[in-house]
């Protein structure tokens, strides 16, 4: 007999204490991490944090956000054409309150854990059921939930949903998830140079040259908050100007997550004499370095291949620090597999609560999506 049950938790303060023991391997679902998002999430966003239990014991937990696409002021300015402003139109008018089981913010299977073996067909009920109970809090609140979008899935945990109760679901992948397996006889960044093919070995070469005048440097915190405003400024003209995006960080986003989760949790400043140009974020996630959010001056960007040396400096961090892997997660594609990321495809399950327009989903939803063209490096000998 079946006795899983769910409960959904609004407030990370409220969280049973042994939490962070069924989620000890994911850091994105620790209280930690769960309490950046409840202090400093999107403004347009809430946060649902779901406690799956067998009987009285909590076996695994989930997260779930709520998206109100009517507070965003941009959907991003990158691209500037009619399939951009028909998707817009359509986000706006048909779509504006998402809710999604899983993590918006970053990309990965980051949505939920069990301490315990469940089956498949478990988890696609228990996910239904979250998404449903979290429906009806805001069917009491006045508003409807337009779309709900169950993200990211690797290949065999999206096949074996879609045989139980994802099956009328429509199923679609997006930009791919960057990964780097890094091998384990390397242990400086020497011995990554030295695996590179003559063509990436010089651009690898002429990056480094171009940065010459650029002091890198770990922030504390102290100069997290001191630096908030040009942080802020950084990030936003990256956010603002990808193809497509459903959110924009709470200032305080940084200072908040250094404060939560310290050492775990690194920003890198780019100064030229004394002035940030750039920064980028790692979470050291057990023996896997995810990759964060970043920002730069496009001048500086241009001028110095920042964003290329950012990547560089990831990478000798991850092997030096003997991390199995780097997630670098969706966009910028072919820099990212031009310093050894490679792509794994990740699936997502959408439906629109209109059943009408649920009916042609799989017509609407590739239509909406950005153009996609890249060719995949191969840097390595």
């Amino acid at each position: 007999m079946n006795t899983n049950s769910i409960k959904i938790y609004t407030s990370v303060a409220t969280l049973p204490t042994s939490w962070d023991e069924v989620a000890v391997e994911n850091a994105f679902l620790q209280k930690s991490y769960l309490d950046v998002l409840e202090n400093s999430a999107p403004t347009n966003m809430q946060c649902f944090y779901i406690g799956i239990f067998e009987e009285n014991q909590l076996i695994g937990v989930a997260l779930a956000q709520y998206l109100n696409l009517n507070k965003l002021e941009s959907f991003g300015e990158r691209d500037k054409c009619l399939k951009t402003y028909i998707r817009n139109f359509v986000f706006k008018n048909f779509a504006s309150h998402v809710l999604f089981l899983g993590n918006n913010m970053i990309t990965g299977q980051n949505g939920y854990t069990f301490k315990k073996n469940i089956s498949y067909q478990e988890i696609s009920k228990l996910l239904l059921d979250c998404a449903n109970e979290i429906i009806s809090y805001f069917k009491n609140e006045g508003t409807t939930i337009h779309i709900v979008s169950f993200k990211d899935f690797y290949k065999n945990g999206a096949k074996e949903l879609k045989k139980n109760e994802f099956a009328s679901m429509y199923e679609f992948t997006a930009q791919p998830n960057m990964i780097f397996e890094l091998p384990n006889h390397w242990k400086t960044n020497d011995d990554y140079v030295a695996a590179f093919s003559k063509k990436y070995r010089d651009q690898y070469k002429r990056a480094l040259k171009k940065s010459d005048c650029l002091i890198v440097k770990e922030l504390s915190l102290e100069e997290i908050i001191s630096n908030e405003e040009r942080i802020y400024q950084l990030y936003y003209y990256v956010a603002k100007n990808a193809p497509f995006n459903t959110f924009f960080l709470d200032k305080k986003h940084f200072s908040t997550f250094k404060k939560q989760c310290g050492n775990r949790f690194i920003l890198c400043g780019y100064f030229i004499e004394n002035q940030l140009v750039g920064f980028h974020t790692l979470l050291l996630n057990g023996n896997v370095l995810e990759t964060y959010f970043l920002g730069y001056d496009e001048q500086i960007q241009k001028e110095k291949m920042l964003y290329l040396n950012m990547l560089y400096n990831m990478t000798k961090f991850g092997i030096e620090n003997q991390f199995e892997k780097i997630i670098f997660g969706r966009t910028a594609l072919e820099i990212k597999s031009s310093i050894g990321a490679e792509p794994i495809l990740m699936s997502g399950f959408i439906y629109h609560n209109n059943k009408f327009i649920n009916k042609f989903i799989d017509k609407i939803f590739p239509k909406l999506e950005p153009t996609l063209v890249w060719q995949q490096r191969h840097p390595f000998k």
